[in-house]
């Protein structure tokens, strides 16, 4: 996924973009690494917090689910266009 980076910058900052199903998957897939990303921390904290209380799991889990929610959004988009 690295290599492609390059070639993606050039289509963003050139404009040749025009297709509106592939903005619509590129919406979908930026957001879903950055869904990834931010679940990345908060589950490592909600563990070490479950992991000391157990009474955190409910709060560990609504908060691990949050950024999905992005994703699910953006998948919403793409059904509109």
């Amino acid at each position: 996924m690295i290599e492609t980076i390059p070639e993606l910058t050039t289509v963003l900052q050139e404009g040749t973009l025009t297709d509106p199903q592939a903005a619509a998957a590129l919406g979908v897939g930026l957001a879903a690494l950055g869904a990834g990303y931010a679940e990345r921390g908060i589950g490592a904290a909600a563990v070490g917090a479950m992991a000391e209380d157990e009474d955190l799991f409910v709060n560990g889990l609504i908060l691990t689910v949050l950024p999905e929610t992005i994703v699910i959004l953006a998948l919403v988009v793409v059904f509109l266009v």
